[in-house]
């Protein structure tokens, strides 16, 4: 499987940090989804790699994959264009583009702007950014853009065959701070 980020490789994942929750009828943790794989999408409605690439491989990964052992969940983490990428305009990409995982909403420490919470406990790069989590909680792919298909789909059934093993303890990391900004057909970068 492969890995960019080597730092937060096999650490236990960061609970998700949201504002509110699409698809969903109540707010979810990666505690309550212990046991299954998490596929864990980030993105922003106005990202060519997300739009393009990131948001339709989620989709697929949503309906291709038993919900029982696989959770799909997009994380809406905006980081530039605050004004325009609201939970209003969220809401109707998500009806526009039918999207049916659930999908949370990045929170802020106050206001909208800078950085997220969430985007910032994983130490992200920009979107689109693809994290499995592996049943016991533990980040075992974080990729900064494109992963391709065949990667995602042979990366998910790796984790499925492998035995629970709760007996590890994941080193901890801090957050990274980013530096740049810029958006391309693969994704925006903050």
């Amino acid at each position: 499987m492969a890995e960019t980020n080597k730092s937060i490789r096999a650490s236990l994942a960061p609970e998700l940090q949201t504002s509110g929750w699409l698809n969903t009828p109540h707010p979810l943790t990666l505690a309550s989804l212990r046991g299954k794989v998490v596929v864990l999408h980030t993105f922003q409605i106005f990202c060519p790699g997300c739009v393009q690439i990131g948001i339709p491989q989620a989709q697929k990964i949503y309906q291709e994959f038993d919900p029982n052992r696989v959770a799909v969940i997009g994380l809406h983490t905006v980081f530039e264009h605050h004004a325009v990428m609201g939970r209003e305009a969220l809401e109707v990409f998500v009806h526009e583009y039918r999207l049916r995982f659930p999908i949370g909403i990045d929170k802020y420490e106050d206001q909208p702007q800078g950085i997220p919470l969430t985007m910032h406990a994983y130490r992200m790069q920009g979107t689109p950014t693809l994290i499995l989590i592996d049943k016991t909680g533990r980040i075992r792919l974080h990729k900064f853009g494109h992963v391709s298909d065949l990667t995602v789909g042979f990366s998910i059934g790796a984790l499925l065959s492998e035995e629970i093993d709760e007996s590890a303890s994941p080193p901890e990391t801090g957050p990274a701070i980013a530096e740049n900004r810029a958006c391309d057909e693969d994704g925006c970068s903050i």
